[in-house]
């Protein structure tokens, strides 16, 4: 029997601390990690639209 899912939550967390790895070097600015958050929760939407459709 297939369920269908009718509200979905996601939560996730971002650690901005620098430790002392190699990273990207961008500085862990929020205005980058703000944007990297809409995009993805933009493309998860996107994802569920197709979904949905089909």
């Amino acid at each position: 029997m297939p369920i269908e899912i009718r509200e979905l939550i996601i939560k996730a967390t971002v650690n901005n601390k620098n430790s002392g790895s190699s990273g990207s070097g961008d500085g862990g600015s929020s205005g980058s990690s703000e944007a990297v958050i809409n995009e993805v929760v933009n493309r998860v939407f996107e994802i569920l639209k197709e979904k949905s459709e089909r």
